[in-house]
């Protein structure tokens, strides 16, 4: 089985740029771009195989079509053609709102979906960047709605410094923003689901307020004091560095100046590489070897035992699961 790359789906935003464009090395495009959706089983935002055997088919047909064989024989009972992430990368050239994002409970009884949990590796960062995640103070549901209707929100958000390399986790539930100037990449939960709380006092493209949805977001919200989000992780050359593992995804840093071999021959599900810098060479065992550049995302395919990694200069990859 050979590796399988996917058609990116673009999305332009009021606080998109460009700079997703030029890490990715293509033209500008004229619309904002603030996501591209890299990997994706969403009715409505499927992506599509994008070369070789499979070319054209939609992910969740590819898992209909392969079953165990693509996604591993528990994740397909479990989760059926529904592929059980949704890998993005982010450009905020501006603020985006201060939101939150329901947990499966109330995701599932609201809109008939999961919820959303996700976590943020970030890529880059002009000076001065931040973002906020969590409360500063203990709050309630109360001061909550005062808050937002004074406009005094920003007060009681617990800000972040943000420099390359850094990893944050965002739990469904917890309030944040990501704030203008910083490029990442998010894993998280295959849901769309977003309540905004705040967002400046901001116009739309026709002069419209957004809308913001502050009774829905009331019961979503974990109002207990936010803990240092920041993952603590040590680099480290040429090793596997666990950044997370949580209930909904897995992720490893793999920053490699010489070739390694991953074996996932214990392993029942498939793996995604999410290439942050630079390049390499994939070879999995019995298929095809795969270029993958910055910018590029590709799926390992349950059914692929071992895959070398030969870096041309250095590579930095995410390697992602559930």
């Amino acid at each position: 089985m050979d590796l399988i790359k996917f058609t990116p789906i673009y999305k332009p935003t009021l606080w998109g740029g460009n700079r997703i464009q030029t890490y990715k090395g293509f033209p500008t495009l004229p619309e904002q771009i603030g996501e591209s959706w890299e990997l994706c089983a969403m009715e409505g935002n499927n992506t599509v195989v994008a070369e070789g055997r499979y070319k054209g088919i939609p992910l969740p047909d590819l898992a209909d079509e392969l079953k165990e064989k693509l996604v591993g024989t528990e994740n397909y009972r479990r989760y059926g053609n529904r592929f059980p992430l949704l890998v993005k990368f982010i450009d905020a050239r501006t603020d985006l709102s201060v939101q939150v994002h329901p947990g499966n409970e109330l995701a599932r009884m609201r809109h008939n979906c999961p919820g959303k949990s996700e976590m943020w590796y970030v890529i880059d960062t002009e000076p001065g960047a931040r973002l906020c995640l969590g409360w500063n103070k203990e709050m309630t549901p109360g001061e909550y709605e005062d808050r937002v209707r004074n406009h005094t929100i920003e007060e009681v958000l617990r800000w972040h410094d943000v420099h390359p390399g850094d990893v944050f986790n965002v739990p469904a539930g917890r309030v944040h923003s990501i704030g203008a100037g910083i490029l990442l990449a998010e894993i998280q939960q295959p849901s769309d689901i977003t309540y905004r709380i705040y967002d400046y006092n901001r116009r739309d493209a026709k002069g419209n307020l957004r809308e913001l949805h502050t009774e829905l977001a009331k019961d979503a919200i974990d109002y207990r004091l936010a803990d240092n989000a920041r993952v603590a992780y040590t680099p480290c050359k040429d090793r596997r560095v666990e950044l997370l593992d949580t209930p909904y995804y897995r992720t490893s840093l793999l920053d490699l100046t010489q070739p390694m071999t991953c074996d996932y021959t214990e392993l029942d599900s498939f793996v995604v590489y999410v290439c942050v810098g630079g390049r390499a060479t994939l070879v999995p065992d019995g298929g095809a070897a795969c270029t993958l550049v910055q910018g590029e995302t590709v799926l390992v395919p349950a059914c692929v035992r071992t895959v070398e990694i030969r870096p041309e200069g250095g590579v930095k990859l995410l390697e992602c699961g559930v």
